[in-house]
């Protein structure tokens, strides 16, 4: 692969191309070129994208400490000597709140935290979002309501904090900088490391070097302790991408990987739908033993805090109640209860989930910060504060190699057309099996790759060299 001039070799100390020996290239000298032009284009061209996602990503490692400072007042009251009964809890924010149904409740999970009612069609609040009642479980009175995004309960700083990381608020087609950003950020990693320990040991020392070879060495040395890191970003943020994460979620489907859901089908519900008069709080009409006694029988089925309760959508479905705890070790069971009887209908442990389920949930946690609190917090801020530091010494080596030009010194094109072909042809075949299945690598690199080649083309139809002379 291949480029016009200006284009920066960022690991070569030499500001002029090394000559072929003698017979052609092969093996580390064949691939180098290739692999240089690569991931020149990938940090020049699409490290703005990394760097907005890096950004973005550091707010939202803080966003989880800085959400319990704002919404203090909503989040923690006082702890008390007893809870009330969670349906009167209920209660009491419908009597502030009457405005849509409750989808579902999140009792106190620990002393001194309130309970949140969650209601769903309330007038002003985005369709996809809840609106959140705060409620103080030992005196039933209400702290306040904010919106509520997601199931890691986000609240409105957070969530527009992860708007921005996702989408930049500018919906589906903003998710595709994203996308775009996880689909390189491998590729751009994962080739500086090829380039890094390509070089001699002497050649990586930050001791001692000075000016551009200073900035090489420090970048090649960041960019070491944060790759397996930048990976785990990469691998995870593409689980639930757009293009790239439906392919996943096909695989998974495929053979047999996907996340088990609880079934809230009542199979006795038409039975009981002749119990008029004793609606349940999400207004369906019918005999409900109620949100304390359906608590409780989670309980009996080892359901611990934290756990939210959705009521039955109708009178032939269940209550499910499932654990919401994402930090480690997880909880993620469920039961679904039947209303009419208290008799639990299905239930779903994860510890029974698929291998790929648990790490595709795993991983998204983990990316989110949330796997191991405070901890998994500090670390993603770390990796992406490492992430912009690299970006801007690789930029900084470009106008260091430039001497203050707009490009930088010219290297040789054609590096993709001098790889061996017992090499070429099986490299092509992954690349084009990678770029089917993340489409925003392969359609950049099949851009990129026909850019070269134009831009080749011109130069030798000028007569302009576009390989170093041999010998």
């Amino acid at each position: 692969m291949s480029v016009e001039p200006a284009v920066l070799d960022p690991h070569d100390e030499q500001d002029t191309p090394r000559p072929d020996p003698p017979g052609g290239r092969a093996g580390w000298a064949a691939l180098r070129p290739l692999v240089l032009r690569l991931h020149f284009y990938a940090g020049v061209l699409i490290a703005p994208f990394l760097l907005v996602a890096a950004a973005t990503g550091l707010l939202y490692a803080g966003s989880y400490q800085a959400e319990r400072i704002v919404y203090a007042d909503e989040l923690r009251v006082p702890a008390g000597k007893g809870e009330l009964p969670v349906s009167r809890q209920v209660a009491a924010a419908r009597e502030a709140h009457p405005e849509g149904t409750v989808s579902a409740v999140r009792p106190s999970p620990e002393d001194g935290a309130t309970t949140r009612v969650l209601l769903s069609g309330v007038p002003g609040v985005d369709a996809d979002h809840t609106l959140a009642v705060f409620v103080d479980p030992y005196t039933g009175e209400v702290a306040g309501a904010l919106e509520q995004y997601g199931s890691t309960g986000a609240l409105p700083l957070r969530t527009w904090i992860d708007g921005l990381h996702r989408d930049l608020h500018l919906g589906q087609t903003g998710r595709l900088y994203s996308e775009l950003a996880a689909s390189w950020l491998w590729v751009t990693a994962g080739g500086g490391l090829v380039l890094w320990f390509g070089r001699r040991r002497a050649r990586r020392r930050v001791r001692g070097a000075t000016g551009r070879r200073r900035t090489l060495s420090l970048h090649g040395t960041v960019g070491v302790w944060a790759a397996v890191g930048l990976f785990f970003l990469s691998a995870t943020g593409l689980t639930w991408s757009t293009y790239a994460g439906q392919s996943v979620s096909d695989l998974r489907e495929a053979i047999g990987q996907t996340t088990p859901a609880v079934s809230a089908g009542v199979a006795s519900g038409g039975e009981h739908a002749e119990h008029l008069g004793a609606g349940g709080p999400s207004g369906v009409q019918g005999t409900d033993i109620g949100l304390d006694a359906v608590l409780a029988r989670a309980r009996a089925e080892r359901l611990s805090d934290p756990v939210e309760i959705v009521p039955p959508a109708d009178a032939s479905s269940a209550y499910v109640v499932r654990q919401i705890q994402r930090s480690w070790p997880e909880k993620q069971d469920a039961v679904a209860i039947d209303p009419a009887t208290g008799e639990v209908t299905d239930v779903v442990r994860f510890a029974d989930h698929p291998v790929l389920a648990k790490l595709t949930r795993w991983g998204i946690d983990a990316h989110t910060g949330v796997l191991f609190g405070v901890v998994n917090q500090i670390v993603l801020a770390a990796l992406t504060a490492g992430l912009i530091v690299l970006i801007v010494l690789g930029y900084r080596m470009w106008w260091q190699r430039g001497r203050g030009s707009s490009f930088g010194r010219p290297l040789p094109r054609g590096a993709w057309q001098k790889v061996p072909p017992h090499v070429l042809v099986p490299a092509m075949a992954v690349v084009a099996v990678l770029g089917y299945f993340v489409p925003l690598l392969g359609i950049p690199l099949a851009a990129f790759l026909a850019v070269d080649v134009v831009l080749g083309e011109v130069a030798h139809r000028r007569g302009e060299r576009t390989y170093p002379p041999a010998g």
